[in-house]
């Protein structure tokens, strides 16, 4: 694949914080209209109008931010947890709300559940997609999806997780999402997705072993990995061979998802001197207006090449003390939407 090719083709502690911390209004976060009635996305998409009572449309608007932080850890898509969240609007609007207790529970009930319905038919689609799938990248310097400030916390939004939990049932990863992402007791869990307590136990321990089975949690602290991205760069774009082996595990990976769209190797790049030339060839190509900047995406650092503030690629670097481990590429215009709607071009 070739740049040009792309141009052209209960313990509630950590969710008290983030509500406190995730933003509720400016630009594609506050999604939700401050009016009462209206279509609920402005973003172009054909909208059902609706109407929700200032109380209402204020209770949902404090929960906006944690809904679709959950639902993007559930899909591993951006524009479908918008979508599964404008769909929960819809759902609140028609309920009678004085028969709900706890507005909290009834949402995040309502999204995990309906996310668990959507992954059955995404798994389908996956199936079938051209060449890898790799979970849609977020901007999350400024708080997108919750409070990133512990290596854990960072870790439960990495491409690298999310595209490891897509080996995990819906039941397994609502559960794990539950509990390690959002701190819910277990009976709570088991309440939201009509299990026992120890069923969810148990489904927990599982989803667990195998979205880690055989890889570290982060151990590089985000400075250090910058610097390390940085180098990495700058030896890709100077076409040195050997500086980027140098710096490139033994059986390092590249996986590239283009989705069909865009032209790239569709089984995942094996080798130090695999990878190394193939990202040499990557970056050869120079495109009008092009500029790459290295930006924190799913809690980590990352490559974002822009050309006239639209993003063209993401590289994803995932590394071990000083070496790079694997490379995910993402280049599916579709994969790169959410990323462009919500800014961050270093334009």
């Amino acid at each position: 694949m070739s740049i040009r090719a792309a141009h052209h083709t209960g313990d509630h502690t950590r969710l008290v914080r983030f509500r406190r911390r995730s933003p509720t209004t400016g630009g594609e976060r506050s999604r939700v209209g401050s009016g009462t009635s209206g279509s609920v996305f402005p973003d172009g998409r054909a909208r059902k109008q609706v109407w929700v009572e200032p109380d209402g449309l204020r209770q949902f608007q404090a929960h906006r931010p944690r809904l679709f932080a959950l639902a993007y850890r559930m899909l591993g898509s951006a524009s479908e947890a918008e979508d599964a969240v404008q769909e929960i609007y819809l759902r609140w609007d028609g309920t009678d709300r004085n028969a709900i207790r706890s507005a909290e529970a009834w949402l995040t009930t309502a999204v995990v559940n309906l996310c668990r319905s959507w992954l059955l038919s995404a798994r389908a689609r996956r199936e079938s997609y051209v060449g890898p799938w790799l979970p849609e990248p977020v901007p999350t310097a400024a708080g997108e999806l919750g409070p990133l400030e512990s290596v854990e916390e960072r870790e439960l939004v990495s491409l690298a997780l999310l595209t490891a939990m897509e080996r995990l049932s819906p039941v397994e990863r609502a559960v794990f999402v539950l509990r390690e992402a959002f701190g819910y007791a277990h009976r709570e869990i088991a309440d939201m997705l009509t299990l026992t307590e120890t069923n969810s136990q148990q489904i927990f321990r599982r989803a667990g072993l195998r979205v880690r089975e055989g890889r570290p949690r982060f151990d590089v602290p985000s400075d250090q990995a910058r610097e390390l991205i940085e180098r990495f760069l700058k030896a890709a774009r100077n076409g040195d061979v050997e500086a980027l082996e140098r710096m490139l595990a033994a059986d390092a990976t590249s996986t590239a998802d283009g989705g069909g769209v865009v032209n790239t190797a569709r089984r995942p790049i094996v080798g130090a001197n695999n990878v190394a030339r193939y990202l040499i060839g990557l970056f050869r190509w120079e495109v009008p207006g092009l500029e790459i900047a290295v930006q924190e995406l799913n809690g980590s650092p990352a490559v974002v090449a822009w050309v006239a503030g639209d993003p063209l690629l993401v590289v994803d670097v995932e590394t071990a003390g000083d070496t790079v481990t694997a490379l995910r590429l993402i280049v599916n215009p579709e994969k790169l939407a959410y990323l462009g709607r919500v800014g961050g071009s270093p334009a």
